[in-house]
């Protein structure tokens, strides 16, 4: 359907895998007559959580969208993964979403991921909502669910609905604004009094929520300061603004799973959450903001990419400005080129119906896009241009290849057309390990990426273990000769060099010419240079590479029939080598900088893991939300799995950037295994 934009309600369901988002927008879809039945994702039978990979995991992965209809108005439910390792997608619908509806378990209350989305929802600027869901479980807690809620995101939460009864005694719901119990049978919401044992918690439930909303308003807050009730009227238009501003977040219960309190979510936020007008200004890369605006030109932003098998290509987008319909050209901006829209797809779950006309504020899929990624701006004179998504850096490598060589080119394209889809999945070839790195937010993210490979190509990868970059270089000046002689019985080769070699800490590779009288011909000389590059490039140590070093050649000798480049460039090879023997080589590591964001109770094992990590703490500091910060340096191949090993350390809350800097020194214990496994490695290819 085509809605006006002040009809239409973009709401993002977020919160911890199983504390029921998917049945709770299975609820909406099915109370609204958008489906004929309850999807569960139990049974298999969801309509949102139809990937062959949520069926098998069952939970959701990727976002889906469920438009729906309710009172005449557009809701348009995202429904998002609650997994670290998929946390992108969620960001991308929380950035296009006016409010975020948090679905928060009656019995294990606001856990770990909950509380980082929030934080994440809080810097995007973005208006939060609760749903506690499972209030009919067994050990169901209200009122310790919403004080934990209140201990956790602030005063700010105020409760809009009480449930009737918790556990196997709940009933219904009452609610707060209307002063009026909601019961749902056979299909029905049925609307009575307040049981008589709640009259008096739901009046001092009123009269908190009416303490909250009343700050919307200078005039109504003075009025109700003065002692004066405020009419139903007055209440209903704060809470919209309440809600709308961030003064109030509101807290719904009820029991998605059986449609209770589910219908009368559906009437507040058609009534009381932020229209697309009020959405978050976005931002160019200038700095310029852009607000949603109906009578601009037609512009959309590419949330998320999704690669259909069978319909291809589908690029989800937010309408910022103006309307589109089938026929109208849009520009990308980042490659200028241009794109016919042949149609437009309202989506629900895996199905699409066409629509005729969308407009600014609503989401909708547009198919076959030309050459449309993520975080891409389309508009009628491409020169509009929204700044990049807020994403996750991904910090989780793996080595990937084939398991049959044959299927190499399969590997490469199946990936390269994989990271158009996803931004928090980078690939990329290490020309010195020669391995192909695939880089994600965690193990759940390569799983599935396997798991696509043999579905959609039938490729089979392994994974290895990433090989760390490790450089070598010397200590000592050290000088020698290379002298290369070889007789076949026709024209011979030598090449006789005296070669010096000098460590030169940052200055990279330097060759200098000291050779004088003519001992070696000028054009002698580059194959010199050559031949140490190329032993330079094998390692002496390892088959790591040098760095900083600098080599000089200043003696040799030549014949004037037999010698030539070939000659003394294997001269200068024997003589780079022979010097090794003497220079006192030595090996270097890369070296990772970390910032680690975790809450007070674990910067103590943090700290104390960095030491069995070889690192150095560089200092500690509080952000401003109170959570401690460690900074520290670590050898790279000790933290190449940190993203996993520090979820597994702080349960999930903790996070971290990282950044790689310089290259120091490995110690001799270290150094010594590492020669070792090379020498090893070696022998075992030569059997």
């Amino acid at each position: 359907m085509s809605a006006p934009s002040e009809s239409i309600r973009n709401v993002v369901l977020v919160g911890q895998d199983g504390a029921g988002k998917t049945t709770l927008a299975e609820a909406m879809l099915h109370l609204s007559g958008k489906t004929s039945r309850l999807g569960t994702t139990s049974d298999g039978k969801s309509n949102l959580d139809y990937d062959p990979e949520e069926i098998k995991r069952q939970f959701t992965i990727s976002t889906s969208i469920a438009p729906i209809v309710h009172k005449g108005v557009k809701i348009n439910l995202l429904d998002t993964s609650g997994s670290d390792d998929f946390i992108g997608d969620t960001i991308t619908a929380l950035s296009v979403a006016e409010m975020a509806l948090f679905v928060v378990d009656a019995v294990a209350g606001p856990q770990i991921n909950t509380v980082k989305l929030w934080s994440i929802a809080e810097g995007l600027g973005i208006a939060r909502a609760v749903f506690i869901n499972h209030i009919d479980r067994e050990h169901a807690n209200y009122e310790e669910a919403l004080a934990e809620l209140t201990k956790q995101f602030g005063s700010r939460i105020g409760a809009v609905n009480l449930p009737i009864g918790v556990d196997k005694d709940f009933k219904g719901v009452v609610d707060i604004i209307s002063m009026k119990a909601h019961y749902f049978d056979g299909g029905k919401d049925r609307i009575e009094s307040i049981p008589a044992d709640l009259e008096q918690a739901c009046q001092s439930s009123r009269d908190q929520l009416v303490d909250l909303v009343a700050e919307a308003d200078d005039e109504l807050m003075e009025k109700y300061l003065e002692g004066e009730e405020l009419t139903q009227a007055e209440l209903e238009n704060l809470m919209h603004r309440a809600v709308s501003d961030k003064i109030l977040i509101p807290v719904f219960v009820g029991s998605a799973l059986d449609e209770q309190g589910v219908e009368l979510l559906m009437t507040d936020i058609v009534n009381y959450f932020p229209r697309p007008s009020a959405h978050q200004a976005f931002t160019t890369p200038s700095g310029d903001e852009v607000h949603i605006d109906a009578a601009g030109e037609a512009a959309c932003f590419v949330f998320k990419t999704l690669s259909d098998p069978f319909v291809g290509r589908l690029s989800f987008v937010k309408l910022i400005s103006g309307s589109l319909e089938p026929g109208i050209e849009l520009v990308n901006s980042r490659t200028n080129k241009k794109d016919r829209l042949t149609q437009l797809l309202e989506m629900c779950g895996k199905e699409n119906e066409a629509i005729k006309k969308s407009v600014a504020g609503d989401i909708i899929v547009l198919p076959k896009l030309t050459d449309a990624k993520t975080g891409d701006t389309l508009s009628a004179s491409g020169k509009l241009q929204l700044s990049a998504m807020p994403l996750p850096r991904p910090l989780y490598p793996v080595a990937i290849e084939a398991a049959n060589q044959k299927d190499e080119d399969k590997l490469g394209d199946f990936l390269s057309k994989y990271i158009e889809t996803d931004p928090c999945v980078t690939l990329h070839r290490d020309e010195q390990t020669h391995q192909t790195i695939l880089t994600t937010l965690g193990e759940g993210s390569v799983d599935l990426i396997l798991s696509r490979l043999r579905e959609r190509s039938g490729v089979e990868a392994k994974l290895l273990e990433v090989k760390v970059p490790y450089r070598e270089t010397i200590r000592r000046v050290a000088e020698a000769q290379g002298r290369h002689k070889k007789q076949t019985g026709g024209a011979g080769q030598f090449g006789d060099c005296w070669v010096r070699l000098e460590p030169n800490p940052g200055g990279g590779y330097e060759f200098l010419d000291e050779v004088v009288g003519g001992r070696i011909p000028k054009g002698l000389i580059p194959a010199v240079d050559k031949g140490i590059r190329d032993a330079m490039v094998e390692g002496f140590l390892t088959d790591d590479p040098f760095v900083d070093v600098k080599a000089a050649v200043y003696d040799g000798s030549y014949h004037s029939v037999d010698s030539n480049e070939m000659a003394f460039k294997q001269a200068g090879r024997l003589a780079f080598r022979a010097a090794c023997e003497k220079a006192d080589v030595y090996l270097l590591e890369p070296m990772a900088n970390l910032e680690v964001t975790v809450t007070e109770e674990y910067a103590g094992t943090i700290m104390g893991d960095f030491s069995t990590r070889r690192g150095r703490v560089a200092g500690m500091s509080t952000d401003e939300s109170g959570r401690t910060v460690v900074k520290a340096r670590v050898p790279y191949k000790e933290v190449i799995t940190y993203a996993r090993d520090l979820r597994s350390m702080t349960r999930g809350i903790g996070s971290y950037a990282l950044e790689l800097e310089g290259y120091e020194e490995v110690p001799g214990d270290v150094s010594k295994k590492l020669v070792a496994d090379y020498q090893a490695r070696r022998e075992e290819a030569n059997k």
